[in-house]
Parts: structure tokens; C-alpha cells; sequence
């Protein structure tokens, strides 16, 4: 079948049935009438899905709204979470795979870190707990796991900073914008650098403000609404001013890809902003298919982190497996959020546990070494669910 007659009937089966937010794994039932207002007991979260409901039912509507929204009509939300289930495994048996939780452990630009997932750049985490991002912190010290806090966070870089335990050897990276005014971002590189990180996280695919319905019936305004110029060259600048690496965040294809690489980046991080920011853009899987497809050399000369989407240690091996180093989670964290730090203390232990169960059922024995003979790549656009 035409690939173009493949996209068009995938396109028709997506809108003839409706879109469930996260799949009945049976909690609603579970829980039974739980007051509007109410937490669930945290040691009846069993998958990551769970905490969306837990913060759904939780908080105000405002709050909530602010984080589960996304671009217009949110088909690239949609599309995120759905497409996953639409790549399908090619499980292999009567491997040894008793020794896979020991290849959990990666590297990101050379730092270690327990597991290859991470807590990405999401914005007002107080707006779920009063103790905000300092349970983000906390908790990915305690998982060692790396944190990537927002620059809009509700707490200050520096405040964030000031937060971490163990005398601030924790390894962190900030995000940061472009604005207008280059003086203002060149302080908030010197502010990165001061409070310790590691490493920018330099967000290039939101250049201008979104349209985001849902949020605007609570006039909620994007975290970042400034209009700015991004190109290149202002990388090539930003590069000159700190001795950080620049990680560009955002790359929606594989020219971008490449041109990122030869443009001196360290890394690179696939990203269609959590379906928050253009409406129709890939999801990140999608992006990752396009490089290995076009530009697999890319996989092999930078570390490569990707985020939205993930919920589950399933769709974690799908990466992996494609050449991802790392995959980020935003809305999820801001979900577990609500239940302080051992909310985000249980969402790391349970990706851990699922990454490892799921790769000993796929047949990986070593984490290290999953590739896309895994994958049913040819049947990506032949499966629906």
C-alpha cells in the first residue's frame, strides 16, 4: 500500500474513535466514588497513567488545565501518546535475560545516572505542591536520575540550586529561552553557571507564542510568550559566551538533526514541546524513525534525548532501540508532583521496574544493545489499536 494511502487511512481510523487521555486500566473502578478534591492513596498508583487521574481529580481545574494542555486541537497531544501502541515489538525468546537490570545505568554527556530517563523542563511545578520544584530535585537526587529544571519554574535557578541535597553534587541542566532582549538571556546563562549546572538545555522550537485553547478558557498565558529570533548563528553565539555544553531542544527532523551536529552541539534533544506548542507537528518517535532512517550516523556522534510521550517502560525500549540515549518526562512528573517527593520518588521506581521487566520479555539482555531488530518498523503504519 501507497505510503500516502497508508497515512490517509491511518489519518480516518485516529477520528472515528474517540481519544482516551490515559487507557481504563480499571483505577476509576478501583478507587470507586473518590471525592472531587481527593488524592488516591499513592500505593494504589500503579502505572504512570494513574498519577494523571490522581492530579485530574486533585486539583483545580486551572491548575491541571495548565498542564494537560496542549496546541489548538491537541491532535499532536493525541498523537504523542497514541503512536507508540502503532510500533509494534518483534519479541525474541531463549535469551539470557537474567542480568538486564544490571545494563539499566547510562551516561548523558558522560554523567552517570541510574536509569536512561529523566525528569524534563516543565514549567510552575507549584501549582501542584506547595514545596514545588524541590521535590523534583529531591527525588531525582534520591532515583539519580538528572533534572532538567525549567526556566519558568515557580522557584528560582538559584533557589532550585540551593535545594539540592548532599552539597550540591547532584548533576543538573537547565533549560533556558531565547528572548528579545540578548542581555537577559546572557544572565540567565551566568545564573545556570553559578547555581552549578552542568549543562544548557536551549529550547529552539518555540520562537513565538502557542494557541492553546483549553488553557486560554482559564486565561492561562504560555509560560514563555516572547517573540524571539532563533537561528543558528544565535547558537553559534550563544556557544561563545559559556564553556557549558548547549544542548538544542526542540529538533523536529533529521536536516535539523544534522545541521545541529555540524553546528558543534554535544547533544541533541527531539522534542515537539509535549504537543504544547504546533499543532501537527511529528512526535518524537516520528522524529527519531526520520533520523535513523535518514541520518543514522547522528545516533553515533552525540548523545541524543527525546521527549513526549512517554508513559510507559515500553515505549522507553522503542527509543532505545531506534538510538535514543535518554527520554525526558514532563507532564507525568508534574502529575506525581502532587503527592510531594514520593510521588516523584514512585514514578522513577516504577519506569525502572517496568524498563527492565519489559526488556527481559522483549529477549534484551543487556539495555546497552537493543536494536531495532526489535522493532516491526515495516508495520508501523499497518497497525491500529
Amino acid at each position: 500500500m501507497h505510503f500516502l494511502t497508508r497515512f490517509l487511512f491511518l489519518s480516518t481510523a485516529l477520528a472515528a474513535r474517540p481519544f482516551i487521555n490515559e487507557p481504563d486500566t480499571g483505577f476509576e473502578e478501583y478507587l470507586g466514588d473518590l471525592a472531587k478534591g481527593t488524592l488516591p492513596p499513592l500505593d494504589d498508583i500503579r502505572g504512570i497513567p494513574d498519577f494523571d487521574y490522581a492530579a485530574r481529580n486533585y486539583l483545580n481545574s486551572s491548575s491541571y488545565t495548565f498542564y494537560r494542555t496542549g496546541a489548538a486541537g491537541e491532535w499532536s497531544y493525541r498523537n504523542n501518546l497514541e503512536i507508540f501502541q502503532r510500533l509494534r515489538f518483534i519479541p525474541r525468546v531463549l535469551n539470557d535475560v537474567s542480568k538486564v537490570a544490571s545494563t539499566l545505568p547510562t551516561t548523558i554527556l558522560g554523567y552517570n545516572f541510574s536509569a536512561p530517563f529523566f525528569i524534563a523542563p516543565a514549567t510552575r511545578a507549584g501549582l501542584g505542591h506547595e514545596r514545588a520544584e524541590l521535590n523534583l530535585v529531591e527525588g531525582a537526587f534520591a532515583g539519580n536520575i538528572l533534572y532538567v529544571p525549567a526556566l519558568y519554574a515557580t522557584l528560582s535557578i538559584e533557589a532550585i540550586a540551593a535545594g539540592k541535597p548532599n552539597n550540591a553534587s547532584q548533576v543538573t541542566f537547565q533549560q533556558l529561552y531565547a528572548a528579545s532582549n540578548m542581555t537577559i538571556v546572557e544572565q540567565n546563562i551566568r545564573r545556570a553557571e553559578k547555581a552549578g549546572s552542568k549543562a544548557i538545555v536551549f529550547t529552539i522550537d518555540a520562537p513565538a507564542t502557542s494557541t492553546r485553547h483549553r488553557a486560554a478558557r482559564y486565561t492561562l498565558g504560555n509560560a514563555n510568550s516572547d517573540t524571539s529570533v532563533l537561528t543558528w548563528d544565535l547558537y553559534a553565539h550563544l556557544r561563545n559566551l559559556t564553556s557549558l555544553p548547549i544542548i538544542p531542544k526542540g529538533i523536529n527532523n533529521a536536516a535539523d538533526a544534522v545541521r545541529a551536529v555540524e553546528a558543534g552541539a554535544p547533544a541533541i534533544y527531539i522534542s515537539n514541546h509535549g504537543g504544547r506548542q504546533l499543532d501537527g507537528s511529528p512526535s518524537p518517535l516520528e522524529i527519531a524513525m526520520e533520523i535513523y532512517e535518514k541520518a543514522p550516523e547522528v545516533f553515533k556522534k552525540v548523545d541524543v534525548l527525546a521527549d513526549s510521550g512517554i508513559r510507559y517502560g515500553t515505549d522507553v525500549l522503542k527509543m532505545l532501540a531506534l538510538g535514543v540515549k535518554a527520554v525526558g518526562l514532563g507532564r507525568p512528573f508534574m502529575y506525581s508532583n502532587v503527592y510531594g517527593v514520593d510521588g516523584v520518588k514512585k514514578l522513577i521506581e516504577i519506569l525502572k521496574t517496568e524498563i527492565v521487566a519489559d526488556a527481559a520479555n522483549l529477549g534484551v539482555a543487556d539495555l546497552k544493545n537493543i536494536t531495532t531488530d526489535y522493532l516491526n518498523l515495516a508495520g508501523m503504519y499497518q497497525n491500529f489499536v
